[in-house]
């Protein structure tokens, strides 16, 4: 998922992108660059407009104004059908009396490429997606994930400068998806093709994604790396939308070049940095669940460590969670993980217990 050494910046480039339907307006001035050969997320809730926006770039919806340029073309006017794009459906559109030979081979017919050409295009594919056995089967002699794969080679057959990926692995169960993500990457970087893939789904865009656009309500409101977008949101809607985070509010008691200190109803929260801010400012603070460390016994630290009660416990295997309830109601949410066979803590339900974190663990964002 790196970015190629030689990739131009900005080969696809919407540019103050909006789209309205009926005076409602679904993508709100929405300008991004994506660079050539990086697979590019789109990532927000339903509704966020990250679909109409992926329409959009694929031609088969008009904006309402901006533009979008590929490889220094605008493209804007140019109908979806001669845009060397192409886009594949979460529900993988095949067609069902075609076997999975003809199914790839069906663009390439249509455009009417010499006999030999087709055949050779066909097999270099089947082979890139390891389908070549199943060449004569019907889509539904397939799995999920060998459909999957068919309507993506299907897709790569043409040579489009720019895939694009609607909810790719919506239609899959939990763990067939997390097994695909690293098939799809590793085929997409392989051909080298430049990807925007649309997902609700935080841990597909986390893992398959050289970036990510945050969306939300038609906008965008960050766009990163995922270590970027994870350690560093820049808005309390990122940082809850992005894996989980307890949210603390406050005022800007004490700003030093060195650290500066937050006060909440819960406690005086420190920070090992300044912000350059304005005492008394409203701030709120995210914090990690598994940045926040939980015992039963007073640890020795000197900054950020609370007292609660043990309210809820979870087991997830690689992980547990639990959910301690402070003094005045808040509920603070930490994950530990499980490292060993046996249960080391020993914390259990309504036990009173101390946790803390470092004084780099929180992130500070305007209220």
């Amino acid at each position: 998922m790196n970015l190629l050494a030689t990739s131009p910046l900005g080969f696809l480039k919407a540019e103050g992108l909006v789209k309205r339907f009926d005076g409602v307006t679904a993508v709100d001035d929405v300008s991004l660059s994506v660079n050539k050969g990086e697979i590019f997320a789109l990532l927000g809730s339903s509704g966020c407009g990250k679909s109409t926006l992926l329409r959009m770039l694929a031609g088969f919806e008009s904006p309402s104004s901006g533009r979008v340029t590929l490889d220094g073309v605008d493209i804007t006017s140019l109908p979806a059908y001669e845009r060397p794009i192409n886009m594949m459906f979460q529900s993988y559109a095949l067609f069902p009396h075609l076997n999975v030979w003809d199914n790839i081979a069906f663009g390439l017919k249509r455009e009417g490429l010499p006999k030999g050409e087709i055949t050779s295009r066909v097999e270099e594919m089947l082979r890139l997606v390891q389908l070549t056995f199943f060449a004569k089967r019907k889509p539904h002699q397939l799995s999920g994930g060998q459909q999957q794969r068919v309507a993506l080679a299907r897709s790569l057959a043409k040579r489009p400068q720019l895939l694009l990926l609607d909810e790719p692995l919506g239609a899959l169960d939990k763990k067939l998806r997390e097994q695909t993500q690293f098939e799809l990457v590793n085929i997409i970087e392989s051909v080298g093709v430049t990807c925007v893939m649309v997902t609700h789904d935080q841990e597909e865009a986390m893992t398959m994604a050289s970036r990510i656009a945050v969306m939300n309500e038609g906008r965008v409101l960050q766009v990163g790396t995922p270590r970027e977008i994870y350690e560093h949101p820049n808005g309390r809607f990122v940082a809850d939308f992005i894996g989980q985070a307890n949210l603390f509010d406050g005022v800007l008691s004490l700003d030093e070049p060195d650290r500066c200190e937050i006060t909440t109803p819960e406690g005086v929260i420190y920070v090992g940095h300044g912000i350059s801010g304005t005492p008394g400012m409203a701030l709120a603070l995210a914090v990690r669940p598994e940045k926040i460390n939980i015992a039963k016994s007073r640890p020795d630290v000197a900054h950020n460590l609370f007292t609660g009660m043990v309210r809820e416990i979870a087991y997830f295997g690689s992980y547990s969670t639990f959910m301690v309830e402070m003094a005045g109601g808040k509920t603070v949410k930490i994950t530990e993980g499980n490292t060993a066979r046996q249960d080391l803590s020993g914390i259990t339900w309504n036990d009173a217990v101390f946790f803390w974190w470092s004084d780099s663990a929180a992130v500070t964002l305007t209220a």
